[in-house]
């Protein structure tokens, strides 16, 4: 991608938000048609910055109907390494339309064995900037030294190495700000506004926001979670 077309993607995320509309195996809104209208409907009507898709087919979706930034990612499997595991998945989420590809940068093994600069590498050529998703301080200045074009927080808490906790990690997203020269995006465990207020003060380039926002199952699960559950006596 030019320099000043990837200047100009990035600037139109900045102390903005991003919105992750995915759905995991099984829950009914796992289709394409209701994740491009999910992704309709948040950049509708808020100023929303861009989305987060999962998966060639929602991003082919999304992508027909929504003209915001889309950073895409292809999760295949469930354990260790599967967010856009390979230079084939992240290759194959560019060619479906993601400006910006979002893969797995930790230190852990890849699935086919392959360096994670190949990754990178196979998304330059395509076109996209590469989003490396990273549960470290060293993870993020790593990534960045393989030419990353932007960290995020993302998989702080899904690594056994990582802050076990049940908020966002906004020491993770205060450090990597403090040494990277380029765009760290807080994503992860973002539950309310004030949350996502407080990774940007933390110095986040953009917020990326998912289940607080686009999965009604856990939103109505904690609304649930504080009543009481039976008529109160009267």
């Amino acid at each position: 991608m030019p320099a000043d077309r990837a200047g100009a993607l990035l600037r139109q995320l900045r102390g903005k938000l991003v919105v992750s509309c995915q759905a995991p195996p099984g829950d009914p809104l796992r289709a394409p048609a209701h994740m491009a209208a999910m992704a309709a409907s948040v950049t509708a009507g808020a100023p929303v910055a861009g989305v987060r898709v999962q998966g060639v087919e929602d991003i082919e979706a999304v992508r027909a109907v929504v003209g915001h930034p889309l950073i895409g990612l292809w999760k295949d499997g469930a354990e260790g390494v599967y967010i856009t595991p390979t230079a084939a998945h992240a290759r194959a989420v560019a060619e479906a339309g993601a400006e910006i590809v979002a893969a797995d940068a930790t230190g852990r093994p890849r699935p086919d064995g392959r360096p994670l600069s190949e990754t990178v590498e196979a998304v330059h050529r395509a076109g996209a900037l590469f989003m490396a998703d990273v549960s470290t301080v060293e993870e993020g200045v790593a990534a960045a030294g393989l030419g990353a074009d932007l960290v995020s927080t993302t998989l702080s808490g899904y690594t056994p190495y990582s802050p076990q906790q049940p908020g966002p990690d906004l020491a993770l997203v205060r450090e990597l700000a403090g040494r990277l020269d380029i765009p760290v995006c807080a994503e992860g465990r973002l539950r309310t506004p004030e949350e996502a207020r407080a990774a940007m003060e933390a110095g986040a380039w953009a917020v990326v926001v998912g289940g607080a926002i686009t999965a009604p199952a856990a939103i109505a699960g904690r609304f649930a979670a504080a009543l009481p559950g039976e008529p109160a006596s009267r």
